[in-house]
């Protein structure tokens, strides 16, 4: 099961996102990211501190919300990623193409510099 929780910031919107993102869940993941890009908030920090698995269907699904952000002008930023989760991204290249951070308040702080 996946819990994603949206935080409202001045600089950007916080999304956390709980549980693994494979096969089964990344189609959530997906619809509740594009949901918030569609409101306009297409500033994104993407809290992955409570993801401990990301699979090829979550990782697309950041891709497809990152073109979206970046079409209205914003960016998906990672923050507090496990070292299991950074691994899958090194691996599949995704570190040169999303901006990963220690943390949340570092990835938002990002925006406003």
């Amino acid at each position: 099961m996946l819990e994603i929780q949206v935080e409202y910031r001045a600089a950007a919107t916080v999304v956390r996102i709980i549980g693994n993102v494979d096969g089964l869940t990344a189609e959530t993941l997906l619809k509740e990211l594009q949901a918030r890009v569609g409101e306009g908030h297409v500033r994104l920090v993407a809290d992955l501190s409570g993801v401990s698995y990301t699979s090829s269907a979550g990782l697309r699904a950041m891709l497809a919300v990152l073109r979206e952000a970046r079409s209205g002008g914003g960016d998906l930023r990672l923050a507090a990623v496990h070292a299991p989760v950074l691994k899958i991204l090194e691996l599949s290249g995704f570190t040169s193409i999303l901006k990963v951070f220690a943390d949340v308040d570092g990835a938002v702080a990002s925006y406003s510099a």
